[in-house]
């Protein structure tokens, strides 16, 4: 076996293993992964895109790649087919790829949430190399089974959808629910007003998580001052699945009621769109995980956000 540069393979000679990746994340997360890959295919066609490939008997049978973003590195997917890799690929990918940007003169931070679909973790390579965990969950709700009722919250407050005139308050919204946050440890983004904007920006002009559903994302305003008290953005991950890419609170409407009818809205809106399912992931030490758990919400995966900054 051997690792070569992602730049020195094409699209096709990876097509069998694309093929096996969004069979994974259809069959695993009821998420279709087609568009990923499509994107995944221009860029390495192109041969911009830094990565690796792990080829056995001229077959490839893994890949990797990462992006740079100003003083971050982000490992953007590891996958290894099951079926046709020896044991330790994984490994040797991940090795491969921390190690040069960890190795890159303007790094000084590096992220990576990679789920894992042939192994259980990638824990050991990524405290090899001195990077924090944090487990998260990829968890699924069935709406046929979950509780739809609206709850009522404060009389001060007016739930409305996402228009995108909300860019800049939400943006303000975050920083402000994840200060102190655990989840800001894990994604840098969230402590800053221009971070957060580019955050926002990825998950609802982009589709890398998804496509952008606005009818079923709501914003909390508080009447009078029009300030955001709770957002809850949603995508379409598949034809009848959708995901939950963000929800937040601001600290003093916690433990209100606010994020559960955020949520029971969001159900009740995909329902009359005919989906089946929703999917959010979560920060296994957040206290929200509960109360996902008590909406029905089952975990369907495990994994970990990993961290590294420099010295």
């Amino acid at each position: 076996m051997e690792i070569l540069d992602l730049r020195q393979v094409t699209a096709s000679e990876l097509d069998p293993l694309f093929e096996e990746e969004r069979l994974a994340w259809s069959e695993q997360l009821q998420w279709d992964y087609h568009d990923s890959v499509a994107t995944i295919k221009r860029f390495v066609d192109a041969r911009t895109l830094p990565g690796y490939v792990a080829m056995e008997n001229r077959r490839a049978v893994g890949y990797s790649f990462f992006v740079y973003e100003d003083h971050k590195g982000l490992v953007g997917d590891l996958f290894v087919s099951p079926r046709h890799a020896p044991a330790g690929v994984e490994q040797k990918l991940l090795d491969h790829t921390l190690e040069t940007l960890q190795a890159s003169p303007n790094v000084r931070r590096i992220e990576a949430q990679l789920i894992p679909f042939s192994v259980g973790s990638y824990r050991e390579a990524f405290a090899a190399r001195g990077f924090r965990l944090f487990p998260r969950n990829f968890m699924l709700l069935s709406l046929h089974r979950s509780d739809l009722s609206p709850r009522p919250v404060s009389a001060s407050l007016r739930i409305e959808h996402w228009r995108d005139r909300h860019f800049e308050k939400t943006a303000g919204l975050i920083v402000e629910s994840y200060l102190g946050h655990i989840d800001s440890q894990i994604n840098d983004q969230y402590e800053t007003q221009a971070g957060a904007l580019k955050f926002l920006k990825n998950i609802i002009i982009f589709p890398g998580c998804g496509m952008f559903q606005a009818d079923c994302s709501f914003v909390a305003t508080e009447i009078g001052t029009e300030r955001l008290a709770g957002v809850i953005l949603t995508s379409r991950v598949a034809e009848h699945v959708g995901h939950i890419t963000q929800i937040c609170v601001i600290p003093e409407y916690r433990c209100f009621g606010l994020g559960s009818r955020l949520l029971a809205e969001t159900f009740l809106s995909l329902r009359r769109r005919r989906y089946t399912g929703v999917s959010l992931t979560v920060t296994a030490a957040n206290p929200a995980v509960r109360l996902y758990e008590r909406l029905g919400f089952a975990t369907m995966k495990t994994f970990d956000a990993a961290v590294w900054n420099a010295g």
